[in-house]
This record gives C-alpha cells, sequence and structure tokens, in this order.
C-alpha cells in the first residue's frame, strides 16, 4: 500500500535536492517578505502559469507580505509535492486528481482557485485525416497516455456520434512534441489548445478539432486548477487569501495586458518559443475568466458533474461525494 507514502517520502527528498541546487524560479525580489510560500508547477512554465509570474514580477506577493518561490515538479508531481507539505500550492487538473481523493491513501489537498473557467482540451488531428466528428477517429491512431479516464471520455464522445470506439488504434505514446507527432505517423493527439493548437496553427498546419468540453458538458471539467495543502490552508487561512489575492492579481494583469504579460513569462523562461507565447498568452487572456466575473471561481454544480460521470461510470474504486476535492472559501472576493 503505500505506495502514495513513498512517494510522498521521495517528493521531500527530490524538493531539498532541489533547493540545495537552486531549482527556484524566484529571482530575489521578495527576499524581504516575511512568510514563504513555494509553489509546484504542473510541467515547465507556459502562459497558464503567467499570472504567478506577473504577480511575483509585478510585486503583488511583496505586498501582501509574501516570498513566493516557483519551482518545478518532481517525479511523483505537484500533487504529491503539495500533499507531502514541501509545497503550500501547486497545480493539478481536476481528472487527474480524482484518484487521489478517495480511499485510505486519499491525498490531503483540494482545488482553491481555477486557473482557466473551462476545459480547452481535446483531439487535434491533421485535416487531411478526415477526424472531423468524433465517430471518425474510427479507422485511425491515436496517441494515448494508456489512462483509463481517458479512453473513457474518448469513447463517450465517439459513442455519442454513432462511433467504434473500438476501431481505433491505440498507440502508447507521450506526444510530448505535438507538430512532430501529427507529421510523423500519429493521426490524433490530446492537446491543451490553448498551447499546442495555437502553435499548429502559427506553423501553418491545417487542423481538426474535437474539443471535449463542447462535445459533452460532464467534460467541461476545472484543468487547470491550483490546489492547496489542506493542513496549511486550516491553519494558515488568512496567507492562502493573501496568496490568492495577488495571484488574481496577476492573472487581472495577463488579462489586460496580454503582451506585457507574455514579456515575463519570456523572461522567466527564455527558452521558451516567443512566437508561440505571444500568441497563446493573446489567445488564454479571454479563457482566464471568459463569463465569470472574478478569477478563480470554481462552479460546483460543474466540478461535481464530471466527478459524477466518472461514479456513473465506474471509472473510480468509490463514488466521490459531491463537494468532493475543491473550495472557494480562499479567493478574494
Amino acid at each position: 500500500m503505500k505506495k502514495k507514502a513513498m512517494a510522498l517520502t521521495l517528493a521531500v527528498a527530490m524538493l531539498l535536492s532541489l533547493a540545495g541546487c537552486g531549482g527556484s524560479q524566484d529571482d530575489g525580489q521578495n527576499g524581504g517578505a516575511s512568510e514563504k510560500i513555494t509553489f509546484v508547477l504542473d510541467w515547465t512554465p507556459n502562459t497558464n502559469h503567467t499570472g504567478l509570474y506577473a504577480a511575483l514580477a509585478n510585486g503583488y506577493y511583496e505586498e501582501q507580505g509574501l516570498n513566493v518561490e516557483i519551482v518545478q515538479p518532481v517525479e511523483d508531481g505537484a500533487a504529491m509535492m503539495v500533499a507531502s507539505g514541501t509545497a503550500q500550492f501547486g497545480i493539478a487538473c481536476q481528472d487527474t486528481m480524482a484518484p487521489s481523493l478517495i480511499g485510505d491513501d486519499a491525498l490531503p489537498i483540494q482545488a482553491v482557485a481555477a486557473i482557466l473557467q473551462h476545459n480547452t482540451s481535446g483531439i487535434i488531428s491533421l485535416k487531411e485525416t478526415g477526424i472531423d466528428r468524433p465517430a471518425n477517429m474510427a479507422g485511425h491512431n491515436y496517441a494515448t497516455w494508456q489512462m483509463p479516464v481517458e479512453q473513457a471520455m474518448i469513447k463517450t464522445i465517439m459513442e455519442g456520434d454513432g462511433g467504434v470506439f473500438e476501431d481505433v488504434a491505440m498507440i502508447p505514446s507521450t506526444a510530448y512534441d505535438v507538430i512532430t507527432a501529427l507529421q510523423s505517423g500519429i493521426d490524433a493527439v490530446w492537446v491543451f489548445y490553448g498551447w499546442d493548437g495555437v502553435a499548429t496553427s502559427l506553423k501553418g498546419m491545417e487542423t481538426n478539432w474535437l474539443d471535449f468540453g463542447q462535445l459533452n458538458p460532464a467534460f467541461d471539467y476545472y484543468t487547470p486548477v491550483i490546489i492547496g495543502n489542506n493542513t496549511f490552508l486550516e491553519e494558515n487561512g488568512e496567507t492562502a487569501k493573501k496568496f490568492l489575492a495577488a495571484t488574481a492579481k496577476g492573472y487581472e494583469f495577463a488579462i489586460e495586458h496580454p503582451q506585457e504579460a507574455a514579456d515575463i513569462l519570456l523572461k522567466a523562461a527564455p527558452e521558451l518559443d516567443e512566437e508561440i507565447v505571444r500568441a497563446s498568452q493573446q489567445w488564454l487572456c479571454d479563457q482566464y475568466k471568459a463569463e465569470e466575473e472574478r478569477w478563480g471561481y470554481i462552479d460546483p454544480a460543474r466540478w461535481n458533474r464530471f466527478y459524477q460521470w466518472l461514479t456513473d461510470n465506474e471509472l473510480m474504486e468509490e463514488p466521490i461525494a459531491p463537494g468532493t476535492g475543491f473550495t472557494n472559501d480562499y479567493l478574494p472576493e
């Protein structure tokens, strides 16, 4: 059993190693702040994270008396690092965090803010494949992460369109470079449009796009989200509110000033493709809040709907009760 417990121990050890090697993304400008917060990303820096870097660069955390350090995840990911307490906050997704919320090994984490209001992920393919609707995935291959939830979602949208899921050739592959994958024999890949969809367009590729959130209301779940450590939230509620107030201000800056925000991200991560960053930032500025008045809000009905779908389709070892795994209590009003 205790795979999660061992992973927590590993996360602690690896984070300490990172700290010793100077793995922080903090540029030192908040060095005089009194309260230390470690924030772990879900991946390498990208435009989903811009509001965090904007809050750091513009001094919004310092205004709240916080010294925020942004680090990249170790092998077992952000959720394990937040659960272990080596990071107080991090990034996860509602779908992938679901198994961590149930059972004897449930992790002490919960979502405290939605980075994007809607699920911007879906299946992308080259126009020439003809995969312009879910049923047309039949007879083609797909790069799969081999996750039951992933494949169940594809099966649902295909069968809802009259297609046969079993007619899709599942190719075990993590397509880190989507453009190369689509040009190298992979017909369809699951991506987030705000980065890879924008990138394919910039590179002049004509593509088909199957939008999960538009194809099935249950799939308009929250991804990505900011998660917090439950014990830290309970014992340091005011600090959590300060952190999210500053973070919300950073995302508001990214909404109002997408190109200046892109400059901040590029300074923090100069290895990124500048053209993609700028185009992605422009596209995402309308997605951070969408129709909501305040950044970060999580709609309970929409959150619960996806977890009910998981339960109804027997994708979890036990049901996930409504209201599990999220709170809006720490967001600014």
